[in-house]
């Protein structure tokens, strides 16, 4: 026998029968009843607000156990969730619910209120989980007890790696095959390193779907096709391994030289033409990372943006042509450690950092809205946005530093002894 919530899912229920499940007046299960409920408040144009306060006054013994119950749909634990929708009774409870992502709580914990942010502090989970801890550390609401409390499990808390599980199996590996080479027990450090940097070069290179970078194609065609030919013009010297002559060198021995100005426009004069290419082989390009990209028209530096490793893409990011440098951002395998640096350069298109904080995954990395707001290179207005997730500490180094513009420093000194009085305030 089809359950009432299929039921009403497949439109088979009479219209009354439904006014009546609105009200939670069924003689069903708690949990079945919630799970209507929610489906009633969020699908149901006609009985959305009733469902949605019969939810609210909800049993909360129920509720908590539904809460609580990692084989409660997914759909009813992200209502439950939800801040527009969130008990702060059941919020303990979801917090611990496996079942529940760890990106609804980071989140919630990137605006949630002072109590949720209390009741957030004395979760186990979020306690252990880097990501979540990441996020609440930019929250605007929480106190000063509260921040420190944050910024203290968050530096003992372990850090999240998407290739955590590809680079313990290659850990294992090189510790293996180094044991094999030293049966005393005594490893080269040298050669250890040699292996371990070897493998994650292997988890790096992991496949970027070629829909994505596609995507991006047809998204700023016209960008590319007013310069399809445009070649690799980094702001800022290059730095290379030996210095910046072998740098420039590799960039000749591509047959392209460019010069950048402030403003990150080129003016290239080519040594030697050469056939530009707009796609990347099966094997990698022989030579520096720079002679890779020299050879490489838009396209194909917009292709390697996306797919190519660390080294290239600190490179690409300079890319004195913009669609170039933002295509970096769009990368899957971008970690967090590479846009906190890239906050902070002042060697990079201002357009790279006015997309940053369009990102929601790099504003729930604290540092990076710190590095972004300290960058003399940021524009006004997008540091003066996110002044306001500053930690006071941080308003009152920004007050000080003189690299940054006077409008910056003032509004800075201002928030400083704003929250100063208000902290002062709350402890009388």
């Amino acid at each position: 026998m089809p359950r009432m919530i299929d039921l009403i899912r497949a439109s088979k229920v009479p219209s009354n029968l439904v006014q009546s499940a609105a009200r939670g007046a069924l003689s069903i299960p708690p949990q079945e009843m919630i799970e209507i409920l929610v489906h009633l408040a969020t699908r149901n144009k006609v009985f959305a607000e009733r469902a949605q306060l019969t939810l609210a006054s909800w049993d909360e013994a129920s509720s908590r156990t539904v809460a609580a119950d990692p084989q409660t749909p997914k759909a009813v634990l992200d209502y439950f969730i939800d801040p527009q929708n969130l008990r702060p009774a059941l919020l303990p409870a979801l917090l611990e619910n496996p079942s529940v992502a760890d990106e609804a709580l980071a989140e919630l914990a990137a605006a949630g209120s002072r109590e949720i942010g209390e009741a957030m502090l004395n979760s186990p989970r979020v306690g252990r989980t880097h990501s979540i801890l990441a996020s609440f550390s930019s929250n605007p609401n929480l106190t000063e007890t509260q921040s420190a409390a944050v910024h203290q499990k968050l530096a003992s808390a372990p850090p999240a790696r998407a290739a955590a599980a590809p680079l313990s199996l290659a850990h294992d590996r090189v510790m293996s095959s180094a044991a094999e080479q030293a049966p005393s027990g005594r490893l080269s450090p040298s050669a250890v390193i040699s292996e371990v940097d070897a493998a994650i070069s292997e988890v790096d290179a992991g496949e970027v779907p070629d829909q994505l970078v596609a995507s991006f194609l047809t998204e700023h065609a016209a960008e590319i096709s007013a310069e399809p030919e445009k070649p690799f013009a980094p702001i800022g010297a290059i730095h290379s391994e030996h210095g910046d002559e072998d740098a420039t060198e590799a960039l000749a021995d591509s047959g392209e030289v460019a010069a950048v100005g402030a403003e990150g426009s080129a003016a290239a004069a080519k040594r030697a033409p050469i056939q530009k290419k707009s796609f990347l082989g099966a094997g990698h390009e022989k030579g520096s990372a720079l002679q890779k990209i020299a050879k490489l028209d838009v396209k194909g530096r917009i292709q390697l943006a996306m797919k190519g490793d660390k080294e290239e893409r600190s490179l690409l990011i300079r890319d004195g042509t913009k669609v170039v440098a933002l295509a970096v951002l769009e990368s899957p395998k971008i970690t967090d450690a590479e846009v906190e640096k890239f906050a902070s350069q002042k060697n990079v298109l201002e357009a790279v950092l006015r997309a940053i904080p369009m990102k929601r995954r790099f504003m729930k990395i604290y540092p990076v809205v710190r590095n972004l707001v300290f960058n003399p290179r940021t524009p006004i207005d997008v540091s003066l946005g996110l002044m306001k997730h500053l930690l006071t500490l941080d308003l009152r180094n920004l007050a000080g530093n003189k690299d940054v513009s006077d409008t910056v420093r003032k509004l800075a000194a201002k928030m400083f002894r704003t929250k100063l009085e208000s902290s002062s305030g709350g402890k009388k």
